[in-house]
């Protein structure tokens, strides 16, 4: 029997965006809300995953992006074209870099219209989705702590424990006796 119940279920993912690069975390993102990472993953099928990103305001960028990097609209008519650097535009809007990037790296088909609609973004670290999260990417640094201290108090216990008696040796294989040729009558 096929034991994949989380292949078919949308698990929700929280994600801190602090200190991460823009286009990486665009990336990854982008591949939970497809489903890509699912054993059952086909590019027709709407599998993908819920992610909640915390802390959207809090991106890097690499490089001069952060005073190179221009953002394009356009009103539709003549001359309507805007440029709004980075800095303005993360000042405006806190979760827009991270939203246009993610939504640069979905298919251009009409099944990313609702597989983008699952992507939560918050500026802040609060989000009201605590009760649905079942993988979180935070950094956890007590819990990091604990898991060493509890790896060392393991390998101290080992290091204190008495000495198992040495195995027996092997006894010696027999020599095989080659078969003997049949009398002759």
């Amino acid at each position: 029997m096929l034991q994949n119940g989380l292949a078919h279920a949308r698990v929700w993912h929280l994600v801190d965006a602090r200190g991460k690069v823009l286009g990486r975390l665009a990336q990854r993102i982008s591949v939970a809300l497809r489903g890509k990472h699912k054993p059952n993953f086909h590019p027709t099928a709407d599998i993908g995953d819920y992610v909640v990103v915390i802390n959207a305001k809090d991106v890097v960028v690499t490089g001069r992006k952060r005073t190179q990097k221009e953002y394009f609209s356009h009103s539709g008519y003549p001359g309507g074209e805007k440029l709004i650097p980075y800095d303005k535009y993360i000042a405006e809007h806190p979760t827009g870099p991270l939203y246009k990037a993610v939504w640069g790296t979905m298919p251009r088909t009409r099944l990313a219209k609702d597989q983008i609609k699952r992507l939560k973004l918050f500026e802040g670290s609060e989000h009201p989705y605590e009760a649905n999260i079942l993988r979180s990417y935070l950094p956890e640094a007590q819990s990091q702590a604990d898991a060493f201290e509890a790896a060392a108090a393991e390998a101290e216990a080992e290091a204190d424990a008495p000495l198992s008696p040495a195995p027996e040796p092997a006894k010696p294989a027999k020599a095989l006796k080659a078969p003997k040729a049949p009398k002759k009558k």
